[in-house]
């Protein structure tokens, strides 16, 4: 039986004191690809922010577990090194920060954290210049400033080169789609597929059907004012893609 990576309860949580997720419930397998899908608005992204712990969300109820361990207990870099990764709708850009250090500094943050000895340069360079390979990357892109003057889909694939270097155990997608033309869309989605093993997991937060088209979801769970509504199989993003979410407010209505 595949272990329970992540387990949310009755989550609720606000931004400026404005309920924004309002009972989320959700469990994710070891060996799972979880897509959540939604309009703007509807708490997708807002959820991705509280599994992670950014500081301008506040839980108001509800629990999240993970591997066994109350993860609101632990502050975000906590998350971060205990192998929780957020790829980001909008990557920063950090002007005079180097890639290729940024790259080792949170790599070697998380090697500390698991009681494994951190790497010079040199090691790390060797470490990284392989992992290149997984989302197509000129090493160049190394010696630039952290996604400085990066396109879109540079930007996107340096998140999934991170979380290549990090091997996260919980991997979490917000809208890595957003903004890619359909090459650079292939280039991460196989990034994300090679990384996928039994041991860990995927939460991928999208609006558009297409990206599931190369990211093959075992489970598809629909978000509507802060709540999921309704889950199944991947034949739900292609009902989605085809009725739209108009179907979501009838629902609501019928509901009430």
């Amino acid at each position: 039986m595949s272990e329970v990576i992540l387990s949310v309860r009755n989550l609720t949580a606000n931004v400026d004191g404005t309920p924004i997720l309002k009972g989320v419930n959700l469990e994710i397998k070891a060996g799972e690809v979880h897509a959540i899908m939604g309009r703007n608005g509807s708490g997708k992204s807002t959820f991705s922010k509280v599994i992670s712990g950014h500081p301008d969300y506040e839980v108001t109820g509800g629990e999240i577990i993970y591997k066994g361990e109350n993860l609101l207990d632990k502050e975000p870099d906590e998350r971060a090194k205990s192998g929780i990764f957020l790829a980001f709708q909008y990557p920063l850009e950090i002007p005079g920060v180097s890639n290729l250090d940024f790259l080792r500094v949170a790599y070697n943050a998380r090697r500390k954290y698991l009681g494994l000895e951190e790497l010079d340069t040199f090691d790390f360079e060797e470490i990284v210049e392989e992992k290149l390979e997984v989302v197509q990357m000129n090493p160049a892109f190394l010696g630039r400033s952290l996604n400085e003057g990066f396109s879109g889909g540079e930007k996107k694939r340096n998140e999934i080169l991170q979380m290549a270097l990090l091997e996260p155990t919980l991997g979490i997608l917000d809208e890595i789609d957003s903004g890619l033309d359909i090459d650079a869309l292939k280039i991460v989605a196989n990034g994300v597929n090679q990384l996928a093993t039994p041991d860990n997991a995927f939460l991928v937060i999208t609006h558009y059907q297409r990206l599931l088209n190369y990211i093959t979801p075992d489970f598809v769970h629909v978000m509507y004012d802060g709540r999921i509504v309704t889950s199944g199989g991947k034949e739900l993003a292609h009902e989605l893609e085809n009725k739209g979410y108009d179907f979501l407010d009838e629902q609501a209505l019928v509901e009430v």
